[in-house]
């Protein structure tokens, strides 16, 4: 393992490098693909655990569907098809011959769920659908970079049918809340929800909500989305029930998701000059037990006091580093790299004094533990890390946040220097655009108003709007 380029002033190199040398992820033979190597995708099955638990405690059930979809499906919501269309991958041949229609490799599964909907859908007794779908999709990315941006990626996928508006709206946004609670709790990555602007929208939806995070380098972060898509796909598949005055009637949609990326986001939130930082909810490994091997001294002792400590830890996620061939200093290395949040060492002098060193990933300090009450102590560290992440994530992330009223002022230094600026905003689509001078976009619109008039044109502001560059 070579050393980091220097975060502050490669961030992204340093990103590239961490994410290869702690074997989150690997090259593929595919363009713009990656492979998740096991110790990435054990923080993705960690995500996905909780996730999927939350998702089933509001009353959604998991469900699969093809992989492959009909051209023509994607064809009969104008808006989604235009929107997708420059990422769409197409199989034209299958068994040596040529197909009479197209499939789409899915790049999201809002048409085929859909067509089964209307399937299924007959009353409003049927109401509310509530589906949810682990998988991998496929969006042909022409810049891509392991985790954040892919040809193809992992994620999850809500979609629900519902008998009115408001319940629809209500899904929304309970969706977004459940994602916020998550970022924050879990991830320990502060995050700002709002709602996107048309241009931003979802292709289709009537309403796209957002979560956002700023990285260390001053760039944002869309880590989910959550769609009110109201009527239009339902009236493109021909989704119908019979309401409760025996009218047919068409339902409300929404979808909403979060992917791989956020193991990106970790990677930039926390990450520093060593390599990852891992909150511990989602942390592989937890705690590793680093036995102190002496020449001259009986290695099996220590192997099991570290067996001991370990069984000591009930409800963590333990491992013994018994590898001989290192020294300390590299396998403490290894593992910093790796970002596990604690690290317990325990040589011949502790095995005396029954106690172990225990030290965690933030530097937060060493001390000596009696081995009796090991367990209770890393119960506390671990939250305390936990806690300790989510407040230095949020105190960098308003060290980098501006409140300012004229493009002209804050544009040329979002260019030189990155950073999330709160401004005003009519809402009309020639002044969004004029951000794109400065290689930056709107993030989410703010239900607050501190600015009475348009950043570009001067008009009065209908809300305040948060500007990025954004990855």
């Amino acid at each position: 393992m070579s050393k980091l380029p220097d975060i502050n002033k490669d961030f992204s190199q340093w990103y590239n490098e961490v994410v290869y040398q702690a074997e989150l992820v690997d090259e593929s033979p595919v363009r713009g693909c990656m492979v998740i190597r096991p110790y990435g995708y054990q923080i993705w099955e960690n995500i996905k655990n909780i996730v999927d638990k939350r998702i089933k405690e509001t009353g959604h059930q998991n469900a699969a569907f093809p992989l492959l979809i009909p051209e023509s499906f994607l064809k009969r919501e104008a808006q989604h098809v235009e929107g997708f269309a420059p990422e769409l991958a197409v199989v034209t041949i299958a068994g040596g011959k040529t197909l009479e229609e197209p499939l789409v490799i899915r790049p999201t599964s809002e048409t085929i769920i859909h067509y089964m909907f209307a399937r299924w859908l007959h009353s409003w007794r049927d109401l509310p659908l509530k589906i949810n779908q682990w998988c991998n999709i496929v969006r042909w990315e022409m810049r891509t970079r392991p985790f954040l941006r892919t040809t193809e990626f992992f994620w999850q996928e809500g979609h629900t049918a519902h008998e009115t508006e408001q319940e629809s709206r209500d899904e929304a946004y309970m969706m977004l809340q459940e994602y916020t609670d998550f970022a924050q709790n879990y991830l320990a990555i502060p995050v700002i929800a709002g709602r996107k602007s048309e241009a931003e929208k979802f292709p289709g939806a009537d309403l796209t909500l957002t979560f956002e995070a700023l990285m260390q380098d001053g760039k944002a972060l869309q880590m989910g989305t959550s769609h009110m898509i109201s009527q239009s796909f339902a009236k493109a598949f021909n989704m119908t029930f019979q309401d409760r005055q025996g009218n047919q009637a068409y339902p409300y949609l929404t979808s909403w998701g979060v992917t791989t990326r956020l193991i990106g986001a970790l990677v930039m939130t926390h990450g520093d000059q060593k390599g990852l930082i891992l909150p511990p909810a989602i942390a592989p490994i937890q705690v590793v037990i680093v036995p102190i091997l002496k020449k001259g001294i009986d290695p099996q002792a220590l192997y099991d006091a570290a067996q001991a400590l370990a069984d000591s830890l009930a409800n963590i996620r333990v491992h013994i580093d018994r590898d001989d061939t290192k020294t300390p200093g590299a396998k403490f290395y290894s593992w910093e790299l790796k970002g596990v949040p604690v690290r317990i060492e325990i040589g011949p002098r502790d095995l005396e004094q029954q106690q172990a060193m225990v030290v965690d990933r933030l530097g937060l300090g060493k001390e000596a533990v009696s081995c009796t009450r090991i367990g209770a102590y890393i119960d506390e560290l671990l939250a305390r890390i936990r806690k300790e992440l989510f407040d230095r994530a949020y105190a960098k992330r308003e060290s980098m946040r501006y409140h300012s009223a004229h493009l002209e002022d804050f544009g040329p230094r979002l260019r030189e220097h990155n950073g999330l600026y709160q401004t005003g905003w009519c809402r009309s689509p020639e002044c969004e655009i004029k951000l794109k001078e400065y290689q930056a976009a709107t993030r989410c619109l703010l239900e607050e108003k501190h600015f009475e008039i348009c950043f570009a044109c001067q008009k009065p502001s209908i809300s305040d709007v948060l500007v990025a560059k954004a990855y």
